[in-house]
């Protein structure tokens, strides 16, 4: 829950007792359980409107992937791990005749071939 342990629960709760009391403890966990309970729902809703606002085109808009990690993720490293996890097929294999023929060293003072495209 929450990433908590049993202790960390066990202290929360008495150090919960110590603050409201045996008597008021009941009335503060309603109180919390309907503020969390609206929270929710002023979240759904804003995220409700949100999309509605976006139009159909971000029909499937997240508001989670805007965290970094998430956008990274799912824009950039989702290629690459299907890539890594897919089996080559032959029909994805490029054949040998398609491999460049090496070029040969060039000698003392040559200038190398320059290639606009390349920079």
């Amino acid at each position: 829950m929450f990433g908590l342990g049993w202790m960390e629960v066990g202290a929360l709760v008495v150090i919960a007792l110590l603050v409201f009391g045996p008597d008021r403890l009941p009335e503060a966990a309603a109180q919390a359980g309907k503020t969390l309970r609206n929270l929710r729902r002023m979240a759904t809703n804003a995220r409700d409107d949100l999309r509605s606002g976006l139009g159909p085109e971000f029909a499937d808009f997240d508001p989670a992937d805007l965290n970094p990690k998430n956008f990274v993720r799912k824009h950039l490293l989702d290629d690459v791990e299907d890539s890594w996890n897919s089996t080559p097929t032959s029909a994805t294999l490029e054949p040998l005749a398609s491999v460049p023929e090496p070029v040969s060293e060039l000698g003392f003072g040559e200038i190398p071939p320059y290639d606009p495209e390349a920079t």
